[in-house]
């Protein structure tokens, strides 16, 4: 499928949307079961002081929230699904206006738990942890008790609990500007016809081997970020504040360490992330230079940053053609995998194309006792291809993890998320490498490789060293302008690219349009996700059945042990920078192979 403008939601054909009635059977059951979910409130909080009278108040308190967060958790992912499908529509804008509101309600209820379960007499607390009765959540008391200096009185967490509404409103303004309201008009395309720049597709246009496309597009793109950058500022400064309001209520050094405590990573993990892909910029540097050198350009810009250095094999790919890709390039996974793969292809588990007010981007999501789904927004180029093997690597993750886990420990950490999805990502591209026979197919797809580790490890990076920058001048007492965060943003581009890229007036920009910023601290993960991942697949490959078999029991292991350490079954430390030096050094062996190659 391949129109000029986004289609209307009803044009689409429905072999291509997802079915959210596994999910939810009708709009009918979702208000039903909404009004259950209200009435389970009060059953959790008639727990409230009553912890200390026995065990057994402990373990029905626990079960009863359960219960209602199950529930809470199917109607919330039906609600703003349904809204994603067209941001526009006003019952869905209301579905998730009043799950927003009721989580606020649900997080309320069971406030009083940790504050009051830490609060009980030491002897009391520990004879709870060996009791058998609550074998089962011995794990999750044991956490509750690691964050007990950062947990707040019962009354204290109740008003915290209150403001969890309130405090999601930048993030809500953001994603309603940047995905509702925001037009950016029409550019003209190579061969004259007026094609509609939209989100989703400005990177179709910054792969154009037509520089004037690409330049039109890029200015026309932060032309218009450009006039809300006070908006935009004023918005991401809030969500800034938010995560430093809660940092340092509940006495985190700051709101880095809050974000990553949560994750049960440490500190350390983020700063030798960027500290070791800073001492490998001049590989980049040096990629840089080559595409100055492959486009014959005089200077380099920002435009032309995505263009193919061997733009004759820019294919396009089918659906069809994207899901058999699919399939070939996970096949060391295994048979078990490969199902689980073909029956998210077959069964409605993909929303694949844009249409108008669809939510941008692309992710896996789902709720525990049904099948993942994934929100895609196709547009046919190799990226597309990637992002759903991608997106299925979190699908399936979901889909491990939800069988082999109860639903306490079924929630795996964003840490490990990006890397099961990455792992598909370097499987497929070591699948596409070694079919390759063809000297200039071969150099594009090492192109295409090089550009993964260029927007996943150096960019994500770059990006997380920006948010770290921007929180700690907020909480060093700086004011966050749209100017100031814009000249740091500028300084990082130069530091990252170097030299031979000219840093467009526009770039600088670039970070008003990030959506991920408002959800602090995430952005690093895939960097750190991109770097296990390309261990992981290296082992699968070269070990086959017995890494297989490790890999999946990480995929199975939810939330049941901390995420290092689900990786280290898995066959990497995170802890370590070796990781990261290891995918920089391939990184360098890939640009030196494509220079000889163009």
């Amino acid at each position: 499928m391949n129109n000029s403008k986004p289609m209307k939601r009803s044009e689409v054909p429905e072999e291509y949307k997802w079915n959210l009635h596994d999910l939810c059977s009708s709009d009918e059951v979702f208000e039903s079961q909404l009004k259950k979910v209200a009435e389970l409130l009060p059953e959790i909080s008639k727990f409230k002081g009553k912890l200390s009278d026995g065990v057994e108040n402990v373990l029905s308190f626990l079960i009863k929230l359960e219960e209602t967060e199950q529930i809470f958790e199917t109607l919330y992912v039906y609600a703003n699904m349904n809204l994603h499908e067209d941001m526009n529509v006003t019952k869905y804008q209301g579905y998730a206006a009043k799950m927003q509101t009721l989580a606020s309600k649900l997080a309320e209820a069971g406030s009083f738990f940790e504050s009051e379960l830490l609060s009980l007499p030491e002897e009391q607390l520990f004879s709870y942890l060996n009791d058998n009765s609550l074998a089962h959540y011995h794990l999750l008391l044991k956490r509750v008790i690691k964050r007990k200096e950062h947990t707040l009185s019962s009354a204290e967490e109740s008003i915290i609990a209150k403001s969890c509404e309130m405090a999601s409103a930048a993030d809500d303004i953001f994603s309603m500007l940047n995905d509702a309201d925001l037009k950016f008009g029409e550019i003209t395309d190579s061969d004259g016809e007026s094609k509609e720049l939209t989100t989703e597709r400005f990177v179709s246009f910054m792969e154009s081997p037509d520089r004037r496309v690409r330049m039109d597009a890029f200015k026309r793109f932060y032309e218009i970020y450009g006039q809300f950058k006070n908006t935009i500022g004023a918005s991401y400064a809030a969500s800034v504040k938010k995560a430093g309001f809660y940092s340092n209520v509940r006495k985190y050094s700051s709101s880095l360490e809050m974000s990553l405590s949560s994750n049960e990573i440490p500190v350390s993990v983020y700063d030798c992330l960027i500290k070791t892909v800073r001492k490998n910029l001049p590989a980049m540097h040096k990629y840089i230079s080559l595409r100055k050198r492959g486009l014959g350009v005089a200077e380099h810009h920002f435009y032309d940053n995505y263009v193919s250095l061997v733009p004759d094999y820019d294919k396009k790919f089918t659906f069809e053609e994207a899901k058999d890709m699919a399939r070939k390039g996970l096949a060391p996974m295994g048979e078990d995998y490969l199902r689980r793969l073909e029956e998210g292809f077959t069964n409605h588990w993909i929303d694949v194309y844009e249409n108008i007010g669809k939510c941008s981007g692309a992710y896996s999501w789902g709720a525990y006792g049904t099948h993942p789904y994934v929100l895609l927004n196709f547009q046919g180029n190799l990226n597309d291809v990637f992002t759903l093997v991608h997106e299925m690597g979190h699908a399936l993750h979901s889909m491990y993890s939800h069988e082999a886990q109860s639903y306490t420990y079924a929630g795996y950490k964003i840490f490990v998320a990006e890397v099961a999805s990455t792992c598909n990502e370097a499987l497929l591209m070591r699948y596409m490498l070694s079919q390759s026979t063809d000297k200039r197919e071969r150099a594009y797809l090492i192109n295409h490789f090089i550009d993964q580790f260029k927007g996943t490890l150096y960019r994500q990076t770059m990006f997380a060293e920006f948010e770290k920058t921007a929180h700690e001048l907020y909480a060093s007492g700086e004011a966050l302008t749209p100017d100031g965060l814009c000249e740091i943003y500028r300084k990082l581009n130069e530091d990252y690219f170097g030299s031979d890229m000219v840093i467009d007036d526009e770039i600088a920009l670039e970070w008003l349009r990030i959506p991920h910023f408002y959800n602090e601290f995430y952005v690093y993960q895939y960097a750190t996700g991109f770097s296990a991942a390309i261990a992981l697949s290296s082992r699968i490959l070269k070990e086959g059945v017995p890494a297989v078999e490790d890999y999946i029991k990480f995929l199975k292991g939810g939330c049941s042990e901390d995420p290092i350490s689900l990786l280290k079954i898995a066959g990497v430390d995170m802890t370590s920078p070796e990781p990261v030096e290891d995918a920089l050094k391939l990184f360098a062996e890939l640009v030196d192979e494509l220079e000889e190659l163009i």
